[in-house]
């Protein structure tokens, strides 16, 4: 890969609604020591050029990575192309084996396989935001989950897909299936109207 290359958004509708901005203190915090400064920087810089370009972005390699402060090198070791592939192998982009990548605006939760490699006081850390995530006011709590799976309903994912989003979010699974049962019932209500309202408040 030289000269440019073609970087689209890779979609999905449960990851993008709950999963982690690049830009976030979560993934500041547990992904950095995962994917290295390096690919974080990218992502990062792709988040940003992707809201402004939501379909999707020509990618000068040797200007891209001038501009990231990586030097101004092309061709297959170059620092950029190391940090694609990078994200390729933590299923964070995809390539065509062309000239066209996919990769994620969002990024879920740090796999317990890599937090068990972050330094202890670090995967305490964790256990303590997944802690604080179970423990948050379940008023507040059962809100957002309604909200994230009436969301994703509406976008037609499976029913286990969704609650296994929510689970995977940090939500307690009592609170996940209830949530997912509610937003069945209101799924239903949109579907037989005019398809025109706004989503309704999760209460």
């Amino acid at each position: 890969m030289t000269g440019a290359i073609r970087v689209m958004p890779w979609p999905d509708p449960v990851l993008d609604a709950i999963g982690h901005d690049p830009r976030s203190w979560y993934v500041e915090t547990f992904w950095l020591p995962t994917l290295g400064p390096t690919a974080l920087l990218l992502l990062r810089h792709l988040a940003d050029r992707f809201e402004t370009s939501p379909k999707g972005v020509d990618l000068p390699v040797a200007e891209t990575a001038a501009a990231l402060g990586l030097g101004p090198r092309e061709g297959q070791h170059s620092p950029l192309i190391r940090s694609l592939t990078r994200l390729q192998q933590f299923e964070l982009a995809c390539s065509d084996g062309d000239v066209t990548i996919a990769v994620r605006k969002t990024l879920p939760p740090v796999h317990r396989r890599h937090v068990r490699r972050l330094p202890s006081g670090l995967q305490a850390r964790h256990a303590e935001w997944i802690e604080e995530q179970a423990t948050k006011p379940v008023d507040i709590a059962r809100r957002r989950a309604r909200r994230f799976a009436l969301t994703l309903l509406v976008q037609d994912e499976p029913l286990d897909a969704v609650e296994r989003a929510l689970h995977a979010s940090g939500f307690h699974p009592a609170l996940a299936h209830e949530a997912v049962r509610w937003a069945r019932e209101q799924a239903v209500i949109l579907n037989d109207g005019s398809g025109s309202a706004p989503l309704p408040e999760a209460s």
